[in-house]
């Protein structure tokens, strides 16, 4: 924990340098579905505590309305492939269930987090097909969603993005089409705010903060389902996804507040509502929940074994707690999760699954955290990670750099410099890790360490200009939580600033920072440190005060955060 025997020298340290025309489906088509999962659907234990929602659907059997139900509920939560695994059981257990076959369409089809991908469009194809061929004893609205869902595949699948969004964009109109036909069917309107989410994914708002076109009908229809239906999982999940980027992200702490608790077993569910809670600078209740959203996600993968999807979703709840654990000042928490992170999506399973490419940022976590909080001597233990991933690469020159630096070694430092700018110049432009450009990552890691190096050799002017020029490219990312750059350059800008005696303009730095991470340790004690160097003694203590709240248990000493 951190008392009041560390130096004030001593947090800036760590600041210093630490950081990082395809053919629709006919009406008529009656071919029947092959099998595309690779086991049966996992018994309810093996899931967890996935909460009670039902939506009726014509069929005999009880046992296929349980299974469908099971789907649904996985559907809401993005378990894609358990989700597919319940329908197609639902559909074994009553072959004439033409809403069964629904679910194991949409279940193959695009989401806000998985493009479309050629073999499970095939299926997806297969068994909406097959829905087709049975829909007659459905009920009006199950004939509805099927005869929508069928506008959204083709077989052959679309060989570029443009074909597959004419696709996209027919569904979603059908969808609409649906909504307004059955207006009062909650479900119905989940449903067509996810199609249009998907239109365009994570991205319902500027970087100004204006709605994209859609969102605000997103955003409406969201409200009327929760207005009416407070507990629909998938409403209060896709209400915090809608508002989370927006200028106003209070508006979604209701649904964040209820979310966690409709399905315990749910890991991704559980720890949605932490976006929420991150945006509004609430890192410990963020924390708890995605302490519990791994124990959920430990659960499962300890009964299921999957090795997809779900593990993507795992490793982002492991990446979020160690994010909170940063912005808090806890270090061994945000190192251990950050290795944990890592496993769930190991170097193996990223080569071999080509659709869960963008992920191997996540390789990066350990080093960016150990740099964080100035533990150089262990970023320099850490292995060379080969160039398989040019990103994590990337990152490794990077948080090397800042290490021999910080250990006064500035010709070895200047090496590793040099080796991250030919990795960043031989990146290919439209590599993504995660939501934003490789290249644009490690150009914020160029700038940073550019100017720190520049900063050791006394050249402060010089040094300002590049981490001004990191926070631009810093600024201009498109959002994530957490930020694809987890350590914010805003936090070395301001400490250069500021043991340069600079507090002014450090001033001004800080407090951009809390706009955009509320209540953060790191810029609260800078913006403290500017205050009181300024002898603006008042505000100095008020601001003093909430670092401590914030920082209450951290475990940085002086002896990890002195360079």
């Amino acid at each position: 924990m951190l008392t009041s025997r560390l130096a004030r020298g001593a947090i800036l340290a760590a600041w210093a340098l630490a950081s990082c025309s395809p053919r629709v489906v006919a009406q008529s088509a009656p071919g029947p579905p092959v099998e595309t999962a690779a086991a049966a659907s996992a018994p309810a234990s093996a899931l967890g505590d996935l909460g009670t929602f039902h939506r009726a659907i014509t069929t005999s059997s009880q046992k296929a309305q349980s299974s469908f139900d099971q789907g649904m509920r996985l559907l809401w939560a993005l378990n894609l492939e358990e989700a597919q695994r319940s329908f197609e059981e639902a559909a074994k257990l009553d072959s004439s269930c033409a809403g069964c076959c629904w679910g194991a369409a949409l279940s193959l089809g695009p989401s806000i987090d998985l493009r479309a991908l050629p073999e499970r469009t095939r299926a997806a194809h297969r068994w909406i097909a097959q829905a087709l061929a049975v829909r007659s004893g459905a009920s009006p609205v199950e004939q509805a969603l099927i005869e929508a869902l069928a506008r959204r595949y083709a077989d052959p699948p679309p060989t570029d993005r443009a074909g597959q969004t004419t696709l996209d964009q027919a569904y979603a109109d059908a969808m609409r089409e649906v909504a307004k036909r059955f207006p009062d069917d909650d479900d119905v309107q989940a449903l067509c705010v996810e199609a249009l989410m998907c239109l365009r994914p994570h991205d319902y708002w500027t970087r100004d903060g204006a709605p994209q076109p859609g969102s605000l009908e997103i955003v409406s229809t969201l409200e009327k389902i929760l207005k009416r239906q407070p507990k629909h999982p998938g409403a209060n999940h896709d209400y915090i996804l809608a508002l989370e980027a927006s200028p106003h992200p209070e508006k979604a702490l209701a649904a964040a507040e209820r979310l966690a608790g409709l399905m315990p077993g749910s890991g991704h569910m559980v720890h949605m509502p932490s976006h929420i809670y991150q945006r509004l600078g609430r890192y410990e209740e963020a924390a708890a929940l995605d302490l519990r959203a791994v124990e959920a996600d430990r659960h499962t993968i300890a009964n299921t074994n999957p090795r997809g999807f779900f593990l993507a979703y795992s490793a982002h709840d492991f990446h979020c707690l160690s994010s909170t654990a940063l912005m808090r000042g806890r270090a061994a928490e945000a190192i251990a999760t950050a290795r944990e992170a890592a496993a769930q999506v190991p170097a193996d399973l990223l080569k071999s699954r080509p659709e869960l490419g963008g992920l191997d940022f996540i390789h990066a976590d350990l080093i960016l955290s150990q740099a964080r909080f100035s533990l150089w001597d262990d970023v320099l233990e850490v292995p060379y990670p080969g160039e398989g991933f040019p990103y994590v690469l990337g990152i490794w020159r990077y948080a090397r750099g800042l290490a021999l630096a910080g250990k006064s070694q500035l010709a070895d430092a200047e090496v590793e410099l040099d080796s991250l700018r030919a990795v960043a110049a031989a990146t290919p432009p439209d590599a993504m890790e995660d939501v934003n450009s490789a290249r644009a990552l490690l150009g914020i890691a160029l700038e940073s360490l550019t100017g720190m190096m520049a900063f050791r050799r006394g050249k402060v002017d010089e040094a300002v200009s590049h981490l001004e020029q990191a926070v631009r490219g810093e600024d201009s990312l498109s959002f994530a939580i957490p930020s694809d750059w987890v350590n914010p350059v805003r936090h070395l800008l301001g400490a250069v600033l500021l043991q340069s005696e600079r507090p002014a303009p450090a001033e001004a730095v800080f407090r951009e920072d809390l706009k955009r991470h509320p209540e953060n340790g790191w810029a609260l004690y800078g913006l403290y440190e500017s205050l009181r160097q300024q002898g603006k003694q008042a505000e100095a203590e008020k601001t003093l005060q909430r670092f401590r709240r914030a920082w209450a248990g951290a475990d940085v000493t002086s002896s990890v955060m002195r360079f």
